[in-house]
């Protein structure tokens, strides 16, 4: 399965970029990091985000994943993410896309309007933000629609819901098994 992972493998590795690129730009205005958890709620998934977290579950020793696993079975009727322990995020080398962008500027369009948004605990003293340093929700999500797609059309599996919890994201069979 690890190769139908390729596409979404490098979006990733785009969005990690341009986040380091914006928290560089931005300095101490941003405060958001590894270990805030206060917006770590539960979440859906698209089927290819939810497989590279199976994927990197998978590729721990297994006496750690099945932790993990009995975790976030624990967890999962949270409203908090299931993945969530002591502030910190059990896969969060794998942490899905919006966990990767959240708190950091954006620009989003709803009801035709265009918005801008950021964590409250970030910008706090800060002015305008050059547009270089913030993420377009509207591309990054049109780029992860289409990544999804591909890796739905090179799997077999015919019966994958359109999103997925976290809970069931790890509970998932591998699609090479199907």
């Amino acid at each position: 399965m690890s190769h139908l992972l390729d596409n979404y493998r490098q979006l990733i590795t785009k969005i990690d970029s341009l986040c380091r690129g914006i928290e560089s730009a931005l300095g101490e205005q941003i405060t958001c990091s590894e270990g805030c958890s206060s917006c770590c709620t539960s979440l859906t998934l698209f089927p290819v985000e939810a497989a590279a977290l199976r994927d990197a579950l998978d590729a721990l020793p297994s006496e750690e994943a099945e932790v993990i696993r009995q975790h976030v079975a624990r967890n999962s009727s949270s409203e908090r993410c299931p993945l969530l322990s002591h502030h910190r995020c059990l896969l969060y080398i794998a942490r899905p896309i919006i966990c990767r962008t959240h708190g950091l500027p954006i620009t989003y369009t709803e009801d035709q309007q265009h918005k801008s948004d950021c964590c409250p605990l970030n910008m706090t003293e800060a002015g305008p933000v050059s547009g270089a340093n913030v993420i377009d929700l509207d591309i990054l999500n049109t780029l992860l629609v289409a990544v999804n797609s591909l890796y739905l059309s090179q799997t077999e599996a015919d019966d994958i819901p359109e999103r997925l919890t976290i809970a069931e994201a790890i509970n998932l069979r591998k699609i090479d098994e199907e």
